[in-house]
């Protein structure tokens, strides 16, 4: 599984890049279930992006193309075209920099274009990025998604090791193979199998052995089950999505709900600035509308009303 890292924008070759990402991702403490991770990532991914509420988008936009660059890539360009008037397009930026570090060009090219376009930032195009540091989300969001994905596989291999089991001793594959038919049977619902008395012992006594491992301290499902659960508050507070927290313990007090409420909203609030940023300069370079905010603001955060119970 590939790690999701900035060096996917680097020019450079497979062997160089499976060098670094194994250097910070080694495959022996990742998730083996691939379809799995997938599905968290795209779950997680869903979950951020909701937190952010966009207005104005100019209606031939396509909003999911316009949201998924800007948080999967970290940053997208808005310049005019003779064809297609006031665009937003996924781009790479320049390797030119200006006094304080900033990229000067944004590179764009689509093969619907007849030609690439290499324009100045705050000139000739605008670039709206996600964070201060032109990063994305896919960073949190694969974290998260791995962690998610091995406690699931973990209370699946759990669950089905708990299962209660036979052993059976054959001399034979015809001997094996009628063991696992009678077997099938029961495990079938059938209150009763036949089997061959050669299949018995020299004395005749049964040739199977009942196996039951202590269970009840093997079976760790639903431990997994409260990770997970964990895991995903703490991915809601990285992103801004509020949560009571209640995994801690039953009782929460003011001053514990408001500080999680601040929590909450601290990376979201500069991703915010950062965004509203880029569009304010969108915006006066071709007077456009567009405008964002949180969908979770802090001021309606998140309430809790005292019950009498204790309960929250």
């Amino acid at each position: 599984m590939s790690s999701y890292t900035n060096n996917r924008r680097i020019p450079m070759g497979y062997n160089m890049l499976n060098l670094i990402d194994a250097a910070v991702s080694p495959n022996v403490v990742h998730s083996t279930n691939t379809a799995v991770f997938n599905f968290y990532v795209k779950y997680l991914l869903q979950r951020l992006i909701s937190v952010f509420r966009f207005e104005g988008l100019p209606e031939e936009w396509a909003e999911n193309y316009f949201k998924y660059v800007l948080f999967g890539i970290g940053y997208i360009a808005v310049f005019n075209t003779d064809r297609y008037g006031v665009i937003c397009q996924r781009c790479h930026v320049g390797d030119r920099v200006t006094l304080f570090r900033q990229p000067q060009k944004a590179i764009i090219t689509n093969p619907v274009f007849d030609r690439s376009y290499e324009l100045i930032i705050g000139k000739q195009c605008e670039v709206i990025k996600m964070q201060p540091d032109w990063g994305d989300a896919l960073d949190i969001v694969s974290t998260y998604a791995d962690l998610m994905t091995m406690a699931v596989e973990s209370a699946g291999i759990n669950m089905y090791n708990s299962k209660a089991g036979f052993v059976f001793f054959a001399d034979s594959k015809a001997g094996a193979e009628s063991f696992k038919k009678a077997y099938d049977e029961i495990s079938s619902g059938n209150p009763m199998a036949v089997i061959d008395k050669s299949l018995l012992r020299e004395d005749g006594s049964p040739n199977w052995q009942f196996f039951m491992p202590e269970i009840g301290r093997n079976y760790i499902t639903g431990d997994l089950l409260n990770d997970m659960r964990t895991l995903e508050n703490q991915f809601n507070s990285f992103v801004g999505i509020p949560n009571a927290n209640t995994m801690k313990r039953e009782r929460l007090i003011t001053s514990e709900v408001e500080a999680n409420s601040v929590e909450v909203n601290t990376l979201p609030i500069v991703w915010l600035e950062t965004m509203r940023e880029g569009i304010e300069k969108v915006n006066r370079m071709f007077g456009l509308n567009i405008s964002v905010s949180l969908r979770y603001a802090p001021e309606n955060g998140l309430k809790m009303k005292e019950e009498e119970d204790g309960d929250y």
